[in-house]
């Protein structure tokens, strides 16, 4: 092998242009307990050969497509298949699968020929999400949840794992000495193997300076780029002595794989870094790189370890600048075909996030708003009515709380940001270990009133706890409001009205149309508007 050649790629690496996105997740299937018809019990005795077959639904269309399918395997009801799906993962965007399983009877491609077993929905947020990156959900069939046949009633159960992240650490012993004066500064490149016999380089290690013994810092690389989802791929890697000038010195290579370096974590993984293709040098001498699990080679560590627990709470402005919800062009009007503006935000925004909570429990509350039973104005009150237990079920738990919301508060005021920012900074500081991070969604229709107090509450929380605030204001047409958005540590953008219109400290607006706003609440002695 030419090395002069390949110096070039390791000179010229840079690891954000990489070919293959981090995006990319592999998709490992296993089942448990498959359902047996009675039909084909009979079958169970010689050869029951099961396939899973997963369906894609598109974002605009909503039809499901089939995106690919298992190997079959014979004469087991707990399948472990070993092909994977490679998915394109998009946070931002939900991602509905559907997994379908089948005995299959014949050699035919075509699954109408086949006995159908059930199937079992999920988003790849949920499995991204979950604890470990690892979700099991019933097999159904229909509305029912199908129940193998064999023994006592099991759930049969469709697990679904994503181990896409590798974690290794190496270090050397005794490696040729390159420098004259002083000792090498040795580093090494990372070589996954392509189907044509050539290697593309996918990782580079840190130089260690001045040393023939280097301990090499940990590092993470997704499987895929190791070895394309092919645990038994061979994996080529160089030794190298770092010089200034870029013509760095080749000290020698072995090779492995995937398979190979994952193999547990009492055992070493010892290899030897030849020289053979190397410059002639005037002493040539083999050297060992060495690995274990305690030292130097960590293996695979799963993502379940990675993992970072969403916990997330919304935050809905009930002030009176949203306008009478029983009129149909207040922003809380209550469509009974179509969801609010509101509604449309949270299920939005919420849909996304909530696969990343495992509990799938939010708290859920309002501000801005005159609540019972006595009127007075709160801008941290929970929109079930439970200050001890704010927590809803899902989105849709959420939006059955805002609802009937909506029909006991009276709507109100100032737009304050920071109590609700308090709330959540208040469990947002107890977690320190990076395991949970906290989202506060809060979906508004206008100026804050208290920018000074919300901007120190966001900047205390973010400096002590793992927390980000997203705000989202509702448009409204001709309504003079101002655009106001911020950042984990900063807020930007926010505007004040002119001091014309500080009549009230929550007035919405600017120009004529904010203060002819602001005379009618002031007259009006901040009647009932809700």
């Amino acid at each position: 092998m030419d090395k002069g050649g390949d110096m070039a790629s390791v000179s010229d690496f840079d690891p954000i242009a990489g070919s293959i996105p981090a995006t990319k997740v592999e998709l490992t299937v296993s089942c448990r307990h498959v359902p047996v018809q009675l039909s084909t019990l009979t079958c169970v005795l010689f050869s029951f050969p099961p396939v899973c077959v997963l369906y894609t639904q598109g974002i605009e269309t909503k039809q499901w497509r089939e995106f690919g399918r298992t190997e079959v395997i014979d004469n087991t009801l707990n399948p472990d298949f070993v092909r994977k799906f490679i998915l394109d993962y998009f946070f931002e965007e939900k991602q509905s699968l559907r997994f379908d399983l089948y005995d299959v009877d014949s050699k035919s491609p075509d699954l109408s020929k086949h006995d159908f077993l059930g199937q079992a929905f999920c988003t790849l947020g949920e499995i991204v999400g979950s604890a470990g990156s690892r979700l099991e959900k019933p097999l159904m069939m229909g509305a029912f949840t199908l129940h193998s046949r064999t023994g006592k009633p099991t759930p049969s159960r469709v697990c679904f794992s994503l181990q896409d992240v590798a974690t290794m650490q190496f270090c050397a012993n005794k490696l040729d000495k390159k420098d004259f004066f002083g000792k090498s500064d040795p580093f090494m490149v990372f070589y996954r193997s392509n189907e044509d016999g050539t290697f593309t380089i996918c990782h580079k290690t840190e130089v260690v300076k001045n040393t023939l013994n280097p301990v090499w810092q940990a590092f993470s690389i997704p499987v895929r780029a190791l070895c394309n989802g092919d645990y038994d791929r061979t994996i080529k890697v160089e030794v190298y002595d770092w010089d200034r000038d870029g013509s760095h010195d080749f000290i020698g290579e072995f090779t492995t794989s995937y398979r190979e370096l994952a193999r547990g974590q009492s055992q070493f993984n010892v290899y030897e870094v030849s020289a053979d293709g190397a410059p002639p040098e005037p002493i040539k001498r083999t050297s060992q790189a060495l690995g274990s699990q305690a030292a130097t080679v960590l293996g695979h560590v799963p993502s379940t370890s990675l993992a970072t627990q969403i916990n997330f709470t919304v935050a809905i402005d009930f002030t009176a600048s949203n306008g009478n919800p029983s009129q149909s062009t207040s922003l809380h009007y209550m469509n009974p075909y179509q969801l609010n503006a509101y509604a449309m935000a949270l299920k939005a925004v919420g849909e996304i996030i909530q696969d990343y909570d495992s509990d799938k429990m939010f708290p859920a509350l309002g501000f801005g708003a005159k609540i019972p039973p006595d009127g007075h104005v709160s801008h941290e009150f929970p929109l079930n009515g439970n200050a001890d237990n704010p927590y809803c079920s899902g989105i849709e738990g959420i939006l059955e709380a805002y609802h009937k919301s909506l029909k006991t508060v009276q709507l109100y005021g100032p737009t304050n940001f920071a109590p609700v920012v308090n709330h959540v900074a208040r469990y947002a500081t107890t977690e320190q270990d990076g395991s949970q991070y906290f989202v506060l969604l809060i979906i508004t229709d206008g100026v804050i009133s208290d920018m000074a107090q919300t901007k120190e509450a966001i900047v205390n929380v973010s400096n002590r706890g793992s927390a980000h605030l997203l705000c989202h204001r509702i448009p409204q047409l001709s309504s003079g409001l101002f655009p106001y958005t911020h950042s984990k540590k900063k807020i930007v953008g926010a505007q004040h009205p002119p001091a014309t219109c500080q009549t009230a400290d929550w007035v919405r607006g600017a120009g004529e149309e904010g203060q002819n706003w602001a005379e009618k609440r002031r007259s009006e002695g901040g009647a009932h508007m809700g």
